[in-house]
């Protein structure tokens, strides 16, 4: 699933293949629990967690991985060195495996970002 027509990210979550559908909801666990202040909208067929309209954290189970969208330049340059070891597209984490998704780092870009409002790429 690239794209996805969901109306809502519950309605998401029950498309997405078995085999990821538990690491993605724990990860809209954790966006929804670090990301106060931030709404949980549907955009461009994925989850997307906005501040002031702006998205600045979104999700996907893409054909061959999962991508986490660090969208905010100001994180990704923060977390350089943490994120040096990790398969890191412009604005793309992706996790190839879901046992290989990294909670604790995806935990502290989620507060990094939800700590104050920054510039989107």
């Amino acid at each position: 699933m690239v794209h996805s027509a969901a109306k809502d990210v519950d309605a998401y979550l029950t498309e997405v293949p078995d085999e990821r559908r538990d690491a993605l909801t724990e990860l809209r666990q954790l966006c929804r629990r670090e990301l106060t202040g931030f709404t949980e909208v549907m955009a461009y067929g994925m989850p997307a967690y906005e501040r002031d309209g702006v998205a600045e954290i979104a999700f996907a189970s893409q054909k061959q991985y999962v991508s986490f969208y660090l969208i905010r330049s100001d994180v990704r340059e923060a977390f350089t060195e943490r994120l040096a070891t990790q398969d890191m597209g412009k604005g793309c984490l992706r996790f190839r495996k879901v046992q290989s998704m990294d909670f604790t780092l995806l935990r502290d870009l989620l507060r990094a970002t939800a700590t104050r409002p920054g510039t989107v790429c």
